[in-house]
């Protein structure tokens, strides 16, 4: 992989490893970026032979079709730097920075702010679209800002958090400026002085009563590789489906007949379940079929054990939603993008 073609010929390339559910895909050019320079060149080169431009991270939460025309982009900026003001910091990082990576150095130096986003998967590029969360903890907590340039004419700009419009799972690049823009920077507000944030889970019970930033990301880790399949030994994309907001009316209904559900209340009248307890109850975890899986500790984890392909994939999904639908009737929907 990371052959790259900007003459306009066609150089088929194998992007099977380059997802981490391992779906077979095979991309017409694959370009991986490693400055500005060569990022806007590759946008330029698609604009004039008019071809779309599918944009790739690390992978790990996409799902890619068996063909992709065009250009596959992957920004491999790995460049990122800190700058500070008392104790108080910003890092600039490159879109291609491995976010795990970025979360233990930043926790080593001492900074709080990432400690409870560490291990998920993928660059840093892809935090943003997701409005990556863990442990209490949103990316949108310490963004500052995000750089991205416009497929359409390589103008690079700034937009602030707030014009990022984040929401769970959510944000205006998997909407308005979804296929218009790639990010390429991000810039995160981090601190020197200590602000552990230990509410989720048994988070606070496996840390010391003056923890630090990096034995907090050590305690997620060993959270995240008890429950978690490693993508590396068997293929997934972390957790599949979103936990679903119902309103609050529903939530009663459903507390009157399950009094044991997990339940988290939201802002506007809004409930937030726990879709793995959900499909967990359907009887579903551990349950196989063909290719796909969902996994056996976690139920939020569908797992591909070979020889599947997307169609396979979504129907097992919609298998899982509908069941799930039957028996609460709530709507799961999907968390990874579908291309």
């Amino acid at each position: 992989m990371g052959a790259d073609s900007l003459d306009g010929a066609s150089v088929w390339v194998d992007l099977t490893t380059a997802n981490t559910l391992r779906l077979p895909c095979q991309a017409a050019r694959y370009i991986a970026p490693t400055t500005l320079s060569s990022l806007q060149a590759a946008l330029y080169s698609a604009r004039i032979h008019q071809w779309p431009i599918t944009l790739l991270g690390g992978g790990s939460n996409v799902l890619l079709p068996p063909t992709l025309h065009g250009m596959a982009l992957r920004p491999a900026l790995r460049h990122w730097w800190l700058e500070r003001s008392g104790d108080d910091v910003t890092a600039y990082v490159g879109a291609g920075v491995s976010w795990h990576a970025l979360v233990m150095a930043l926790a080593t130096h001492g900074l709080w702010g990432v400690e409870n986003l560490a291990l998920i998967p993928g660059d840093c590029g892809a935090a943003p679209v997701q409005n990556i969360g863990a442990y209490g903890v949103e990316l949108s907590d310490v963004l500052k800002a995000v750089q991205v340039a416009e497929l359409a004419t390589g103008e690079m700009y700034w937009l602030n958090a707030d014009a990022c419009q984040f929401g769970y799972r959510d944000s205006i690049f998997k909407r308005a400026l979804a296929g218009k823009v790639v990010i390429t920077q991000l810039a995160l507000r981090l601190s020197a002085t200590p602000r552990p944030v230990l509410g989720y889970g048994d988070l606070a019970a496996r840390v010391s009563e003056s923890p630090t930033p990096l034995s907090v990301a050590q305690a997620v880790c060993a959270i995240r590789q008890e429950k978690l399949p490693d993508p590396a030994v068997l293929a997934n994309a972390g957790s599949f489906f979103k936990n679903p907001l119902v309103s609050n009316e529903h939530t009663h209904r459903l507390l009157k007949e399950y009094p044991d559900m997990p339940y988290f209340p939201q802002p506007n009248n809004q409930t937030k379940l726990a879709a793995g307890w959900l499909i967990d109850q359907c009887g579903l975890k551990g349950q196989r079929l063909g290719a796909f899986g969902v996994h056996e500790r976690q139920a939020l984890v569908l797992v591909h054990f070979g020889g599947g392909d997307r169609p396979g994939l979504l129907s097992f999904a919609d298998t899982i939603a509908q069941t799930v639908f039957d028996r609460f009737g709530v709507l799961l929907e999907l968390e990874p993008r579908v291309i």
